[in-house]
């Protein structure tokens, strides 16, 4: 029997409930055991189409702070219209749960289970975790969609990460239909990276902010699984996808040089030119101190919420840009003002307060 032979037989068996081509169930897989002693089970759902076809998982809260997914998750589940022709998806609205209870990014035991893949059945809290979830989830798939936000007091552009070296990581990922997608390996002992080299190709959406259900991610999010799974041919359907896609390759965060309070001057998302302001330092006075600027042409992909900062905090995390990639970005954007990346940006500017710089 062949590798995704026997994948596809596994997807039906569930802790002794068995699921069955056409039928949808809710199960809950054992991860570990609480200080009290109770078991710890992650709910799941899974859905499978009539005819054999690709297992994807979609996960999300691997950081148990980051509930922009556990809200795209959920919105697919309660989906009537959501029907399956061929293949399975495996849908965890929240993977890490034991942070998720305490509204942590990190485990009991301070770890990040995100640099804790594959796990091993006898190591850490965070390493056994991992090996659950990796056994049970991702050696039952053939691709996989993970969904963060980013970090405490931070908000990202909704950006596909994805190690594009690699054909069907590449496909899934332009399938997705994000303007902005990022050619990353993934950290060490992620659960990208892992997957990908254990044979299931798969991807991670960065967008929003820990702590948040927001309504346009939500959005992206769901529009893009939708787009892999009529990829796949798993459902029917026409991909929506934007016209231009932009991969970036380059990444610099722009810190801080002094402490004080900032003044923005530029929105999640905007396209920024080499020497632009970014943003001024200033006392809690308003008076100036030093302006931050732009190191190269680019896209603001991410920036930090607090304009309170120290030396070295990050403040704008810029998306390197050819000069004519940019202008056909720009003309994109600004011939597209319903578009849905438009009105995400427009939801992530309401939180951040944005001031021309002076001259």
């Amino acid at each position: 029997m062949a590798p995704s032979d026997r994948k596809h037989k596994k997807i039906g068996e569930w802790d002794g409930a068995t699921i069955a081509p056409g039928e949808s169930r809710d199960v809950k897989i054992k991860i570990s055991e609480s200080f009290s002693g109770m078991t710890v089970k992650i709910p799941l759902h899974v859905r499978r189409g009539p005819d054999e076809g690709p297992v994807v998982f979609v996960t999300a809260a691997l950081h148990g702070d980051e509930i922009n997914g556990t809200g795209a998750v959920r919105a697919l589940i309660q989906d009537e219209s959501f029907q399956l022709k061929a293949g399975s998806v495996i849908l965890v609205p929240v993977l890490n749960l034991p942070g998720f209870d305490r509204h942590s990014r990190y485990l009991p035991d301070r770890r990040d289970l995100n640099r804790c893949f594959p796990g091993s059945a006898k190591g850490s809290l965070a390493s056994r975790l991992a090996r659950s979830i990796f056994d049970e989830i991702v050696r039952r798939s053939d691709y996989g969609i993970d969904l963060h936000t980013a970090a405490v007091r931070r908000t990202n552009v909704p950006t596909v990460r994805a190690d594009m070296s690699i054909p069907e990581v590449r496909r899934i990922a332009e399938a997705f239909g994000c303007e902005l997608m990022l050619n990353r390996k993934g950290p060490k002992k992620g659960l990208r990276p892992e997957a990908c080299s254990a044979g299931c190709p798969t991807i991670v959406l960065e967008g929003g902010e820990v702590w948040k259900v927001e309504p346009t991610i939500v959005e992206c999010a769901v529009q893009g699984i939708k787009n892999v799974l009529i990829e796949l041919g798993m459902m029917d359907g026409v991909l929506v996808t934007p016209k231009h896609q932009i991969t970036v390759k380059k990444t610099k965060w722009v810190r801080a040089e002094r402490g004080g309070f900032l003044q923005f001057h530029v929105a999640p998302g905007e396209i920024v030119e080499k020497g632009q302001p970014l943003a001024a330092n200033t006392s809690l006075l308003g008076r100036e101190r030093n302006v931050l600027t732009s190191p190269f042409d680019g896209v603001i992909l991410g920036m930090t919420t607090l304009p309170a900062v120290s030396p070295g905090e990050p403040v704008c995390h810029i998306g390197r840009m050819m000069k004519e990639t940019r202008r056909a970005f720009e003309d994109e954007v600004a011939q597209s003002d319903a578009s849905l990346h438009n009105r995400v940006l427009e939801d992530l500017a309401a939180n951040v307060t944005v001031v021309e710089p002076s001259s």
